[in-house]
């Protein structure tokens, strides 16, 4: 059987010592656990850019992978500790919302509140459940212990009131959601979005305002310097500068007004 693999996304950082610990914790009850660093630079409490993050990745991993996620504004507070299955995949983390892309991808969710002591440690710091509660969650679920045996079932799941692409008049009006390392603007509009238009006579692409013309196969169809739009390996349609940066270029961030239009 292949070594159970569990995935780690926080807004942690790697300065301070919290992710190893974490992994220590993980290793200390399941010792063959494979461990995934998918990020930990998220946007400090930003839940959403964990779900973007997740998003991303969560569906190249095979059946059964475990993904502890912690962005965590809330902690010691009253939102719940959760852990999920949707998917064919285990979530582990806080009820806030860190999951809500990922379910996009369809099918039943189930999940259940972490409130089983035998699998959690001994003692449960108010500022750090990333150790007390996620890690060992996420390392007994990696050794077999049945979901269900970790405490009540959930129904009522926070979900993020996330903004969704609009179609108007043969417009489709959308946002920027996010960006990423690279400057790059990250928008509500969709793969599907973009089939929904005629494309034949070509697309435009506008944000706040500025043309940046229709979308683009490659970053290097742009001229070095100038705008231009993309659909990203994501599945979201990109804004980008080509050896630069769209956020700090066109000085536009989470809520800029993205329109589509056909040429």
């Amino acid at each position: 059987m292949a070594a159970p693999i569990i995935t780690l996304t926080t807004d942690f950082g790697t300065r301070d010592p919290w992710v190893g610990v974490m992994k220590g914790v993980i290793l200390g009850i399941c010792p063959g656990a494979r461990l995934v660093d998918l990020s930990h630079d998220i946007a400090p409490q930003d839940a959403l850019e964990g779900a973007l993050c997740l998003e991303a990745a969560a569906g190249f991993f095979p059946s059964g992978t475990i993904h502890l996620a912690v962005v965590d504004p809330g902690v010691g507070g009253s939102r719940r500790p959760l852990a999920l299955r949707a998917a064919g995949q285990c979530y582990v983390g806080p009820d806030n919302g860190l999951w809500s892309l990922a379910f996009e991808r369809g099918g039943a969710v189930e999940a259940v509140e972490l409130t089983a002591r035998e699998y959690r440690l001994p003692a449960v710091s108010r500022t750090f459940h990333g150790r007390d509660l996620f890690a060992p969650a996420a390392a007994h679920l990696a050794s077999g212990v049945p979901l269900d045996r970790l405490g009540p079932a959930v129904t009522d799941l926070v979900r993020l009131l996330l903004p969704l692409a609009r179609h108007e008049s043969g417009l489709i009006v959308g946002e920027v959601i996010g960006t990423d390392r690279f400057g790059n603007l990250l928008t509500t509009v969709t793969e599907k979005d973009l089939a929904s238009l005629d494309a034949s006579r070509g697309l435009v692409v506008e944000i706040a305002g500025i043309r940046v013309g229709a979308p683009v196969s490659a970053y290097s169809d742009a001229r070095p310097g100038a705008a231009g739009a993309i659909m990203g390996s994501a599945g979201r349609l990109e804004i980008f500068v080509r050896e630069g940066s769209a956020r700090l270029t066109l000085g536009l961030g989470r809520g800029a007004p993205v329109i589509v239009k056909r040429a």
